[in-house]
């Protein structure tokens, strides 16, 4: 009976197991998280190059800035998690959330995303100020101002979300240089209008969720069109950003400005289109990549 019950045995420990980091990845939103990440890492990187400083000299400052940011906005997601729990209830795509499936208990969650905000909080402290303020502005926005307060209620809600997303490459500049001039105000822009078309290719993908969870996205209150109009002009607005970045060179310029036409084209196919949920996926997905080679670029290129 032992012998026959051991590979059993096992395999129920490999599917805990595995459902234990599924639930993980969902609770932090491993995606997102990451993709967070990259800007902070990018702020960082840029200073160094435009203060003439050593990578290994900072490693220290570096590990703090990436490790407390990363914290802080994991802390954020997973409240997000705790308070939106009734919301994901209803929507598919967050229906196998742990806080939803009852595989962590909300007081736990609610801990976890508090306990996991104050450690990042302190260790960004020991970098600069400005950082920590920064980093806590994102946290503010996305918990408070967004997630607790305008996400439900007005569409200008993805408006306010974008800023915690946008503030993340002045975490990482200001670690190293106090103040922020041209270069790292224009990283903010370029993430925070990169934003609103990104988060409204999701609202079409995905308008009969948020409709049926009442989450008052773009295309849920004011339509179709409304949005497609918004998401061209968004990405209009990216045009000339890359001209003020001439401090990474000409390759980047062209290339960020190839990658603008490509997507504002595709925006603009969206008034034509037949296959909305089709059209509206590629926009997901071209934004995605975007920002993954724009910022990608500004470090290989510097």
């Amino acid at each position: 009976m032992n012998k026959n019950a051991l590979p059993s045995q096992k395999g129920e420990k490999k599917r805990n197991f595995s459902t234990f980091i599924t639930d993980i990845k969902s609770l932090f939103k491993a995606g997102v998280l990451l993709a967070n990440i990259l800007p902070v890492f990018t702020g960082f990187w840029l200073a160094l190059h435009f203060s003439n400083q050593s990578f290994m000299e900072n490693l220290n400052l570096f590990l703090l800035t990436i490790i407390g940011s990363t914290l802080v906005m994991a802390g954020a997601l997973v409240i997000n998690n705790w308070y939106d729990v009734d919301i994901d209830k209803v929507m598919a795509r967050t229906q196998n959330r742990p806080t939803v499936t009852g595989h962590f208990s909300l007081p736990f969650v609610l801990t976890i995303g508090i306990g996991l905000s104050i450690i990042g909080f302190i260790l960004l402290f020991f970098t600069t100020i400005e950082a920590t303020f920064y980093a806590f502005i994102g946290w503010f926005t996305y918990v408070i101002l967004y997630t607790m307060w305008s996400k439900r209620r007005y569409t200008l809600n993805t408006v306010i979300g974008s800023i915690s997303g946008a503030v993340t490459p002045l975490i990482g500049w200001a670690a190293i240089i106090p103040g922020i001039p041209l270069l790292p105000i224009v990283l903010f822009m370029i993430i925070f209008i990169w934003q609103m078309p990104h988060t409204f290719s999701i609202a079409i993908k995905k308008h009969d969720e948020y409709k049926a969870a009442g989450v008052a996205m773009l295309p849920v209150v004011r339509g179709f069109e409304v949005t497609k109009r918004q998401m061209v002009v968004y990405i209009a607005c990216l045009l000339p950003l890359p001209f003020f970045l001439v401090q990474l060179g000409t390759t980047f310029i062209v290339i960020a400005t190839i990658l603008n036409i490509g997507w504002l084209v595709l925006s603009i196919r969206g008034f034509f289109t037949k296959n909305l949920l089709k059209w509206a996926h590629a926009n997901f997905l071209y934004s995605v990549n975007y920002l993954t080679i724009l910022f990608l670029l500004m470090i290989i290129l510097v």
